[in-house]
């Protein structure tokens, strides 16, 4: 049996793509405004393109296995394993940096919230093009 799909509405759309947009620009302003070496910054900047890259990877290997498609076991948990290592990677520098816990927490939670905006982008992506092909199967 498949899973029933609703069309997301434009108020979800709409606050997913912000919330992306206000995650990842709050991230990066911080961290061109951020007192820290450069090989700092690539490294956040690195992590911050992993974990949006493994979070979309994860929702889509998972969306895949509960439509019937399939997945191989041995990407399916190098998805959860990469999500994992790339908020790990972030917490053991935020752990070790020498920034304000003000500043810490402002980078975490920035991360946490581009990593959610983009499962629900990504989700939203998905749903639409679903819906847009049965509608364009329904009228040939």
């Amino acid at each position: 049996m498949k899973p029933q799909i609703h069309k997301p509405t434009g108020a979800f759309i709409g606050a997913s793509w912000t919330a992306l947009l206000v995650g990842g620009i709050t991230f990066m302003v911080g961290l061109w405004n951020a007192n820290m070496q450069l090989n700092e910054k690539g490294y956040y900047f690195t992590v911050f393109l992993y974990g949006l890259f493994s979070a979309v990877s994860l929702q889509k290997s998972v969306r895949d296995r509960m439509e019937g498609i399939p997945v191989t076991g041995i990407y399916f948990g190098l998805c959860w394993l990469s999500t994992g290592l790339a908020i790990l990677l972030l917490a053991v520098g935020l752990f070790n940096a020498t920034l304000a816990d003000s500043e810490k927490g402002f980078y975490a939670m920035a991360f946490l919230l581009s990593l959610f905006a983009a499962v629900a982008v990504q989700k939203n992506v998905r749903d639409i093009a679903i819906m847009n092909a049965a509608a364009g199967s329904l009228e040939e």
